[in-house]
């Protein structure tokens, strides 16, 4: 009888057969694939609508893989039915909580109701708020992570939050009423990134995503995704904010991707994953206005936060359908007729919707200017309106004057055409966070009014003109320097 003896070396290979499958759970092939979609939403403003359809598609989404839930900030400003809730902002946590979202960026917007408000959203938030750039300091509100690693199926996934910090030249603040971020420190992004350049392999992470709320381009000066992706390319994904662009763009071999604005569309990207890296990616931008289907139950809670009669109330009519910047010539008469001044400025970032043909109703107002903006007085002279104008570099709606620039100059003339001498004084009528952002070129002291931006501008409607017509209006001025 002849028996069979094996080598050495295939006794060798045999030994290390049953410590690769044997240490394997399940005899899997190691580094198998990890299939995950991440649904996103960035720049929603207070647009609780749509809420019930992105419920509607997620939760079955999660019958069939692994999924994770973000937001790319800016969760507040720009409806009445969450912004003039008695609980600021609460229908918008209550949206995200009920859908099941997991992490989420702070926007510049999120400081808008001011510190003690953000406290309250963020304790009723179920969610995890992330934000790498910023100290909550001397102020109640709970300090956000700068990342976490959600543990999801049999993988690991890091979220590195980042805000945008260009709200005001000689500060470091995101794009806020800066009088309501005076007790947070907040540092610049492209100072803080570098410090999480190793961030994958100490969470032992299987993706690093930053979730961000830069906007994609920030150009020269500033750090947007773009700049984020060449500068600093530790991440496998950037999902994005601030910008509301949609965005599907490789830029360093690093996907990046944004969803529009104002729940209009959901984001959807399918990952495969394989030793710690994108094997295959798609992305998806569902829109969320033809999607027919919704959750029940959540569609009647939001019926319910809509159920505000007064926001129905008419008090104007547009005569014609006004685009954005039209709308801006309306406001800056409005502001300007109501205050009972010389020269209004409104500030384009400002004006935030259209305004349709027809009945103009108050909701449409407060849509229109949904900051809770106070409005003051100054006295100013026509050369200290120059240096502001000059000074500053932004885009300014008017009303009351008309303003040409002459090569490095600017004229200041009368409605009637006259031009008017640098001694001049003029009342101005603006909203404080222009004065806020821009202390350096007004007076010290103003006459705080009564009436807030949108306050101002329904009190016109009611008392002074009710009627808007500015198809023809071009009433805007930005120094080109």
């Amino acid at each position: 009888m002849t028996f069979f003896r094996p080598t050495q070396s295939l006794i060798k290979v045999l030994l290390l057969g049953l410590i690769i499958f044997g240490c394997n759970k399940n005899n899997q092939v190691p580094d198998s694939n990890i299939d995950l979609t991440i649904f996103f939403i960035n720049d929603y403003h207070s647009q609780i609508d749509n809420f019930s359809k992105i419920k509607h598609i997620i939760d079955q989404e999660r019958q069939q893989t692994n999924v994770l839930v973000v937001g790319g900030g800016d969760i507040f400003s720009g409806s009445p039915v969450v912004d003039y809730h008695p609980e600021k902002g609460y229908p918008m946590i209550d949206m995200m909580n009920r859908v099941g979202f997991d992490v989420a960026v702070l926007g510049n917007h999120e400081f808008d109701y001011g510190e003690e408000i953000l406290k309250d959203r963020f304790e009723q938030a179920k969610f995890v708020w992330v934000c790498a750039n910023v100290d909550m300091g001397s102020t109640d509100v709970p300090q956000p992570l700068p990342y976490k690693t959600i543990t999801i199926g049999d993988s690991k996934i890091t979220f590195l939050g980042l805000i945008e910090t260009n709200g005001k030249q000689d500060d470091i603040i995101p794009s806020t009423h800066p009088w309501r971020v005076q007790n947070f420190v907040f540092e610049r992004p492209e100072n803080v990134v570098g410090q999480y350049s190793n961030l994958k392999e100490t969470e032992n992470a299987d993706l690093l995503i930053a979730l961000t709320h830069l906007g994609f381009d920030g150009g020269d000066r500033n750090l947007g995704d773009s700049q984020l992706a060449q500068q600093f390319p530790y991440f496998d994904l950037i999902i994005g904010g601030h910008s509301h662009q949609k965005i599907n763009a490789i830029v360093n071999d690093i996907p990046i991707v944004q969803a529009g604005s104002y729940l209009n569309y959901l984001g959807k990207v399918e990952l495969s994953v394989k030793q710690k890296s994108i094997a295959s990616i798609n992305y998806e931008l569902i829109d969320l206005n033809i999607y027919s289907d919704f959750d029940a139950e959540l569609k009647a809670i939001i019926d319910e936060y809509n159920d505000l009669p007064y926001l129905s109330e008419v008090v104007g009519n547009s005569q014609v359908y006004h685009e954005r910047s039209q709308v801006g010539c309306f406001v800056a008469d409005a502001l300007q007729g109501r205050m009972a001044v010389d020269v209004s400025f409104q500030n384009g970032g400002g004006v935030r919707s259209d305004l349709n043909e027809g009945d103009i109703t108050k909701r449409e107002i407060y849509e229109i200017s949904p900051f809770n903006n106070g409005t003051v007085i100054y006295s100013m002279s026509v050369l200290e309106i120059k240096e502001f104008l000059i000074g500053t570099g932004s885009g300014f709606y008017y009303s009351g004057i008309q303003i040409i620039q002459d090569e490095r100059d600017v004229i200041i003339k009368d409605i009637n055409g006259s031009t008017l001498t640098n001694d001049v004084i003029l009342t101005v009528g603006v909203l404080d966070y222009i004065a806020a952002v821009n202390d350096s070129y007004f007076p010290p002291n103003g006459a705080i009014q009564d009436l807030n931006d949108a306050e101002t501008i329904i009190s016109y409607l009611e008392t002074i003109n009710s009627e808007v017509n500015y198809q023809n209006c071009s009433r805007y001025f930005r120094f080109q320097y």
